[in-house]
């Protein structure tokens, strides 16, 4: 699945496809746009999350960096006090929930009703990302310790589809 950014990538990629099997004859399959149930997901500055921006939840931060990065998040921006309902459906920490739980229903009807406040929020957003990354950040760190490690793996990779790859384009180099 990609996110809704990547759709002008993907969409470049159809065209390329598009023209060689029209010059050429079948040779690549066209893809076919496969939306992440998120399809886009906001960074703590509600721009789209990107390492580029800087605003990325990645597997190398550690519990602190993950806290203040969620910490720093905008939510409802009319929600200036706790006491005052808020508004979910604008809110990115709350929109968040919905990938970690199945009780977002809830937990927008506590925001709704001011019966839950965004820092609250925020914290419960903090627990749920670092319990469910928690393995893959395990096995990074682990796979990070040791470059060699995934050189091989890279390596072996490469090695299992080369002769895949060597015979598209022996197909690709035939039909042209």
């Amino acid at each position: 699945p990609v996110g809704q950014d990547q759709l002008p990538h993907l969409e470049l990629a159809r065209e390329v496809v598009r023209r060689m099997n029209h010059l050429y004859g079948p040779v690549f399959p066209e893809p076919q746009a496969l939306l992440a149930e998120f399809p886009l997901v906001l960074g703590p500055d509600n721009r789209k999350m990107s390492k580029s921006y800087g605003n990325a939840l990645t597997l190398g931060m550690g519990d602190e960096e993950i806290d203040r990065m969620v910490m720093s998040m905008i939510t409802d921006p009319q929600r200036v006090r706790r006491d005052i309902p808020g508004r979910p459906e604008v809110c990115n920490v709350c929109q968040l929930q919905r990938s970690f739980g199945d009780d977002y229903d809830e937990l927008w009807e506590g925001e709704r009703t001011a019966r839950t406040g965004c820092v609250d929020m925020k914290k419960l957003l903090t627990e749920r990302i670092i319990r469910h990354y928690a393995a893959a950040r395990e096995r990074y760190a682990e796979l990070m310790a040791d470059p060699r490690r995934v050189d091989g793996i890279l390596e072996a990779g490469a090695d299992r589809l080369r002769p895949r790859v060597e015979a598209t384009m022996a197909e690709v180099h035939a039909k042209m």
